[in-house]
């Protein structure tokens, strides 16, 4: 088991590898207590001591229905090199106008390849507005790096993990 590392420790590793890797396989709960995973494309922000995700999606009943069943999601990385990181969030569907246009612009300009254009996405049509678009917001409360060395190379001094407290 990895010893405990800060968020500063931690969170600029977790970033690079979930914007070189972009797509994440994200699971939630649904209500009847089964699991249930999708992929998305995150945009994290890290700004020295906090660390937020960001997910343009479309708000359909079964997100809304399992986020309201249980508030929490999983964020999982993997790339062929065997380079892992994962996030265990608490997660929130925000539909108001001013969160929904500042994340399809903070997409629209963020470098790639985790940026692009949200309105190339048919259902959201080319609109921040739409009603079917949403940002879900991502709050980690456990951040883990695992770089391949440590699988490959038994380098479990490599593995950075955060909790908080």
């Amino acid at each position: 088991m990895p010893s405990p590392h800060t968020l500063a420790e931690t969170a600029p590793g977790f970033v690079e590898i979930a914007h070189r890797i972009v797509w994440a396989t994200v699971g939630t709960v649904a209500p009847d207590g089964r699991p249930w995973s999708r992929v998305l494309h995150p945009l994290w922000q890290w700004d020295g001591t906090r660390l937020v995700g960001w997910v343009g999606t479309s708000p359909t009943s079964t997100k809304r229905a399992h986020l309201a069943a249980s508030p929490y999601a999983t964020v999982g990385y993997w790339d062929p090199t065997q380079d892992t990181a994962t996030a265990n969030c608490r997660a929130e569907l925000r539909t108001d106008d001013e969160t929904r246009t500042w994340l399809w612009e903070a997409l629209r300009t963020a470098p790639e390849p985790v940026g692009y254009d949200p309105a190339i996405i048919p259902p959201w049509r080319g609109d921040p507005l739409s009603p079917t678009f949403a940002a879900l917001r991502l709050d980690p409360w456990l951040v883990r790096v695992q770089p391949a060395a440590t699988m490959l190379g038994g380098r479990d001094d490599l593995i950075r993990e955060w909790r908080e407290s």
